[in-house]
């Protein structure tokens, strides 16, 4: 019995990084991977052996990755490429298209969107097999992400999802920037007749304007300069399943004729075709924009409009659920701390999460899983205290005097009890607060003077970071020479 050849691929980029968690991507698909960091390197990989595809960023220390695409295409190399440009750089993709790359990805890059066009290139997405891989890597993140909260407010959104998952209307899912807009639209996806079929997101905001149409529907070969094989837009690949189209009010208005029209005809016609392909997709649709006054200021088209708004869901901010604080945030901690190896996953104190209940979080649960995800790094033990939080001293100082915000607790999100061991006064103290800042100061100032006022060794001997400790002693006015 013969072993079929794994892909091997040469991914170009001089950020160890990112050139990193590409290889990682790629190796979890199965590809065999070799990597370079300027385009030397990469040459000397290129003239040593042949690869299925190449993935290459455009600006590299010694040249771009254009220059590796007019290599491949004068050699008359089968390997396809695919150029990683920054985020707007219309220009830059366009000439790539041109100088016969497959396809381009912006910066930053989406990794689920990143495996499609690798799959694409080599032929795997096209698969009889492709259907059933992407319901299983839809079933998993849906699990995995849904949405967490117990307040009335994300309850009434469930509630919603459950209602219009089973119907073809669609859906225009409102709210601001990191609140779940995807998470939503993906919840329907998975409650609906449609659950086995594919899910595909498009940032409607990420792609250049002279791109929108061969994106959305597709092109033929010949088409233009660099179209070198047919190739399917969003709407064919999301055929039979659903379309999700994320910032719609990022589209320009001539494009918002052209999907119009799509909607309506339930048909695309792919740029250099001459007939129709019919498609049948169901259109979610998301943006943080109120569109009906982008409709009033003549920037969003009435009648696009009144075509996806026909069931409105409203994501609400997180500073409008604050109760379900404690729920997502361990949440968002087990999953950082499973992906980083940690066991068991660090847990916020009260005063933690108290403190991060008075911040007004303009990021929404976006902000609130890199906040989480910084203080993991920082804490470097069994609980993430609000020093570990890096915001505001004056948060800080807020949630050790201030009144206490209700949230809700989720599973052990407590320090343990005291246990009879530990020293308690009598009478109990009438001002905790205080009664603790006394102790935590003396404390600090004896391991301080245990070692003669050096921070980094009296911060090692209380099982403290540097950083912590001078937190701490910021916080409780003690001031030291510099050590």
């Amino acid at each position: 019995m013969t072993t079929a050849t794994l892909p091997r691929l040469l991914v170009v980029d001089d950020e160890p990084d990112l050139r990193t968690l590409y290889e990682l991507t790629l190796l979890r698909e199965g590809y065999e991977i070799d990597s370079a960091g300027s385009v030397s390197e990469a040459l000397e990989h290129l003239q040593s052996g042949g690869y299925s595809a190449v993935i290459t960023d455009m600006k590299l220390p010694d040249g771009s990755g254009l220059s590796l695409l007019r290599w491949l295409e004068q050699a008359g190399r089968p390997e396809k490429a695919i150029v990683i440009t920054a985020f707007g750089s219309a220009e830059n993709a366009v000439e790539a298209l041109k100088a016969g790359a497959y396809d381009y990805l912006t910066k930053p890059v989406d990794l689920r969107q990143f495996r499609l066009v690798v799959g694409s290139a080599l032929g795997r997405v096209a698969s009889e097999a492709a259907p059933a891989a992407a319901e299983q890597e839809v079933a998993p993140r849906a699990s995995a992400l849904r949405l967490v909260g117990e307040s009335p407010a994300i309850r009434a959104v469930r509630s919603l999802i459950d209602k219009v998952g089973r119907s073809m209307a669609p859906v225009l899912v409102q709210g601001e920037s990191g609140t779940g807009k995807e998470l939503v639209a993906r919840a329907i996806h998975d409650h609906g007749a449609r659950s086995g079929q594919r899910f595909v997101a498009v940032n409607c905001g990420a792609i250049p304007e002279n791109l929108l149409e061969a994106e959305f529907f597709g092109y033929r070969k010949g088409a233009f300069t660099g179209a070198n094989e047919d190739r399917e837009g969003f709407f064919q690949v999301a055929d039979g399943g659903t379309l999700f189209l994320d910032e719609i009010g990022d589209l320009p208005l001539a494009m918002q004729s052209k999907l119009l029209r799509v909607i309506q005809e339930r048909s695309v016609r792919p740029v250099g075709a001459t007939a129709e392909t019919p498609v049948n997709v169901r259109i979610l649709s998301a943006t943080h924009k109120d569109l009906s006054a982008e409709v009033a200021a003549g920037r969003f088209r009435q009648d696009l409009f009144y075509r996806l708004n026909v069931i409105q869901i409203r994501v609400p901010p997180l500073r409008e659920r604050l109760e379900d604080l404690g729920l997502i945030s361990t949440r968002v901690l087990t999953r950082i701390a499973q992906d980083a190896g940690v066991s068991p996953a660090p847990r916020l104190t009260p005063r933690a999460l108290q403190t991060l209940a008075r911040y007004p979080f303009p990021g929404n649960v976006r902000e609130l899983e890199n906040l989480l995800h910084r203080a993991l790094a920082l804490a470097g033990g069994e609980w993430i205290d609000a020093g570990d939080l890096g915001l505001p001293d004056t948060l800080l100082d807020e949630s050790r005097t201030g009144a206490h915000v209700q949230v809700m607790d989720a599973p052990v999100t407590a320090p343990p009890p005291a246990t009879e061991s530990v020293f308690l006064p009598d009478p109990l103290p009438a001002d905790l607060a205080s009664y603790l800042d006394d102790v935590e100061r003396a404390i600090l100032l004896r391991a301080l003077e245990l070692h003669r006022f050096n921070r980094t060794a009296a911060a090692a001997s209380l099982g403290l970071s540097l950083r912590q400790i001078r937190y701490r002693m910021a916080r409780l006015a003690i001031s030291v020479g510099d050590s």
